[in-house]
């Protein structure tokens, strides 16, 4: 059987993806990971087999139109006018993504294709290939939840309105894929009525602990909740003597990092967490990653390590608490290690997030990336950091996740 992983996002949307190839080449399948060109290397370092959707969307994420779209620190017409920009700028590397979506499907012609929310071809592949696409989410809110609106809207705003932001997703998808049927000039009629009702019946697979995001009762059986899934990434990587030295020489270490996620005023976002934190004498790891935050020049190097990549695998079992972005993979390692947490949510579903482990009790809510001020953001980096019931919530949390087992079940659904 040949497998075919399409996802188009940042690094963190490709992970899930990469965890769950590696699950089905164990087993003996032929995978192929249809990924943005710059996440070549991560599939290959993972032995799987790699088609190229191209360039253009990570540089266009990371064009100055994408990062004032990620992370804008404007009043929010600023960041509306910032999302408009993007979407203008977008409409040909859309066009491209699909067109490779459809010349690598056609060519593989796969058993079974895995896809995520920004992948509309293998939407309509699958009109005519029943049972045979899978929506993997590593977000929750994809499909309806009582008492919460679609991930979009990250929110509550009532029985009829929360129904209603999932219906206008559903129209936003149906629309972007009819787009895309008329770009690729089918032969075949589709209808919007056979989009609307695909992405409903067809399987989909949330790549989430139900520790942190339980299965609702009142779902379909198509959805499943079936844990989250993390490749070991320490396999060929060894830590810094240096770093090794400044972990020993702290007792209670936070890390911060915001992964993939980039903004505008970098050095600005650095300096106002360092200050807080020199301030209080906090000690901390500092990932730069993507560029969301920078090495100062000048800092006190007693205090702040910096890195560039490190593995979540070895670091956050070392340490007290993160504050980070609010990825998905993020989120379920820092709790899963037992850390306090603090999101500083820029984008969609890091905000849900944010709600979520604040309303499980594991850290405090934290602050926007558009809106995070000195005097916003220290209260909350000292409650994350004195206030001991978080990290109990989150060892507690931890102990449950680490229970998890669903690798047969994912397999299985998938290939039956």
């Amino acid at each position: 059987m040949k497998i075919l992983l399409i996802s188009i996002g940042t690094r963190g949307d490709m992970e899930p993806f990469l965890a769950i190839g590696e699950i089905l080449k164990e087993k003996g399948y032929q995978v192929i990971c249809a990924f943005p060109e710059q996440f070549r290397s991560l599939a290959e370092n993972s032995n799987l087999e790699f088609s190229s959707l191209g360039t253009k969307f990570i540089e266009m994420l990371d064009s100055d139109a994408g990062k004032a779209a990620l992370g804008s620190s404007g009043s929010g017409f600023e960041k509306i006018l910032a999302y408009v920009r993007l979407a203008r700028n977008s409409t040909e590397i859309n066009k491209e993504l699909v067109n490779k979506q459809y010349e690598i499907i056609e060519s593989e012609k796969p058993d079974r294709i895995l896809y995520n929310g920004k992948a509309t071809y293998p939407i309509i592949w699958g009109l005519d290939n029943i049972g045979k696409n899978i929506l993997i989410s590593p977000v929750p809110f994809m499909h309806y939840v009582r008492n919460h609106t679609h991930v979009g809207f990250h929110s509550n705003f009532g029985h009829f309105l929360n129904k209603l932001t999932y219906s206008l997703a559903n129209f936003g998808l149906v629309t972007t894929t009819k787009i895309s049927t008329k770009w690729l000039k089918l032969k075949r009629k589709i209808s919007r009525k056979e989009i609307k009702n695909a992405p409903l019946s067809n399987k989909a697979i949330y790549t989430i602990s139900p520790a942190l995001f339980p299965r609702p009762d009142y779902w379909p059986e198509n959805l499943k909740v079936l844990g989250y899934h993390e490749r070991d990434k320490t396999v060929n990587w060894k830590p810094d003597k240096n770093l090794e030295r400044f972990i020993a020489n702290h007792d209670k270490i936070l890390f911060v990092t915001f992964g993939s996620m980039t903004n505008p005023e970098p050095e600005e976002k650095t300096k106002i967490i360092l200050d807080i934190l020199e301030q209080r004498q906090i000690p901390a790891v500092i990932n730069t990653a993507s560029g969301g935050l920078v090495r100062p020049k000048k800092y006190n190097s007693d205090l702040f390590y910096f890195v560039s990549q490190i593995p979540y695998g070895y670091i956050f079992p070392k340490i007290y608490g993160v504050i980070h972005h609010g990825g998905s993979g993020t989120t379920h390692m820092a709790i899963k290690s037992g850390c306090a947490s603090m999101i500083i949510p820029h984008i969609i579903d890091q905000y849900s997030w944010n709600n979520l482990i604040s309303d499980l009790g594991v850290g405090p809510k934290g602050i926007a990336i558009n809106k995070i001020t000195s005097q916003k953001l220290e209260p909350k980096i000292l409650d994350l950091f004195q206030n001991q019931s978080y990290k109990v919530k989150a060892l507690e949390v931890a102990v449950k996740m680490k229970k998890e087992n669903f690798r047969e079940k994912l397999y299985k659904i998938i290939v039956e």
